[in-house]
């Protein structure tokens, strides 16, 4: 059996790895589809070098990004509650629902952040009342907020 060829992938390659990972490959798999495509380069120690930097930038990236998302945190946590106001009919029943964007707009009208309402969590809103809305700011960084629900 041949011996296997370490490379270093410049594009995401499913079934393979990401950019940037070191794999070991057969020679005939490098030789023939891999390098002519551009897909990797052979594995050099200024290449390998290379590659390390380039995971010590994305990693400060992705610090300052968490860093970013735990004062996000606090400054969301400091709110006592946030008040959306409905259109009320019988039985205290809201007309409609409370949304994502309602939270969102909220939040940025109190604080000034702007918040994805991709990452924003909420129960199912029927009637006048409070409740919890959980905002997702990072994989590692969520917020619980507390949502008063008012007549308008």
């Amino acid at each position: 059996m041949a011996k296997r060829v370490q490379l270093v992938l410049t594009k995401d390659i499913s079934k393979l790895g990401k950019s940037g990972d070191l794999v070991e490959v057969a020679p005939g798999y490098a030789r023939n589809y891999l390098i002519p495509q551009q897909l990797a380069t052979k594995a050099t120690p200024g290449v390998l070098k290379q590659v390390e930097r380039r995971r010590e930038l994305e990693r400060q990236r992705q610090l300052e990004l968490k860093q970013h998302a735990v004062e996000q945190k606090t400054a969301l946590e400091k709110i006592e509650s946030l008040n959306i106001a409905k259109q009320v009919g019988e039985n205290e029943a809201i007309f409609g629902t409370v949304t994502n964007q309602d939270v969102a707009d909220a939040i940025q009208a109190i604080t000034g952040q702007e918040i994805d309402r991709r990452g924003i969590t909420i129960p199912d809103i029927g009637k006048l009342g409070t409740y919890k809305a959980e905002i997702k700011l990072h994989p590692e960084v969520t917020a619980q907020i507390n949502l008063q629900v008012i007549a308008n």
